[in-house]
């Protein structure tokens, strides 16, 4: 039995499941009601990747660089853009002193233009520091399970760009981040079948968050149960 399927028109953005690995309800608000606010962070952010796609496809050495890649994978029902993939020359392999040998295993994809085969290595730029939770590690990871699934090869690392401090961070895709990064992608499908916003919950991440004033995490985590109001009243009016 073959494996199931999202058809092309159910795929979701990448960049959801960014934002659904950093809180559930940061996810509804934007996509499923809409809402959207703009702060420093996220304009410094967009800036970034905007910069990112307009700089020109190279070549340098043994790396062939492509930015803005489109990706999907219908397994996992995702799509997005790569900000950039670098296709690594696998290196050759050993001549063959026995011909009778079998053949060595060659990894990697072959590039219109260029001889050899090439790892790719996705790349994904990011303002400011590095975060305490993986959400940038998911997308970077969703990023690669599409690229696999597309080029049908393996990808065993890939990498984070910080604006501050200015240099890449290596990620090792590991079995436990693919794991979660699929068991994310099988979430948001259900939440976007389910269209329900869940209940703000306050956490210190929260005062990064461009949704803060919309979202309301304090005044509606703490708000008095109706139980609580409705006696207040009787009391009020007994007095």
């Amino acid at each position: 039995m073959g494996i199931a399927q999202f058809p092309e028109d159910d795929l979701l953005p990448i960049s959801a499941l960014q934002h659904l690995a950093f809180c559930e309800r940061q996810w509804a608000l934007i996509h499923l009601e809409g809402a959207w606010a703009e702060n420093r962070l996220t304009a410094e952010g967009s800036v970034l990747h905007e910069r990112v796609h307009e700089a020109q496809s190279e070549s340098r050495g043994q790396v062939r660089i492509v930015r803005g890649l489109r990706l999907r994978s219908l397994r996992l029902g995702l799509t997005g853009i790569a900000d950039v993939v670098e296709f690594r020359r696998c290196p050759a392999p050993p001549a063959q002193a026995d011909e009778t040998a079998a053949a060595p295993i060659v990894g990697g994809v072959r590039l219109p233009g260029a001889a050899g085969r090439w790892i790719p290595f996705p790349v994904e730029y990011k303002r400011g520091r590095p975060k305490l939770d993986p959400c940038d590690e998911v997308q970077l990871c969703a990023q690669a399970l599409c690229l696999e699934e597309m080029l049908e090869v393996s990808i065993p690392e890939a990498a984070l760009f910080y604006g501050q401090p200015m240099r890449r961070t290596r990620v090792p895709l590991t079995v436990s981040l693919r794991k979660r990064t699929e068991s994310l992608a099988a979430r948001l499908h259900e939440l976007v079948r389910l269209r329900v916003t869940p209940p703000p919950v306050y956490e210190k991440k929260c005062q990064s968050c461009s949704l803060l004033p919309l979202c309301l995490p304090r005044r509606l985590t703490h708000r008095p149960s109706i139980e609580h109001y409705l006696a207040s009243a009787i009391e009020e009016t007994s007095k």
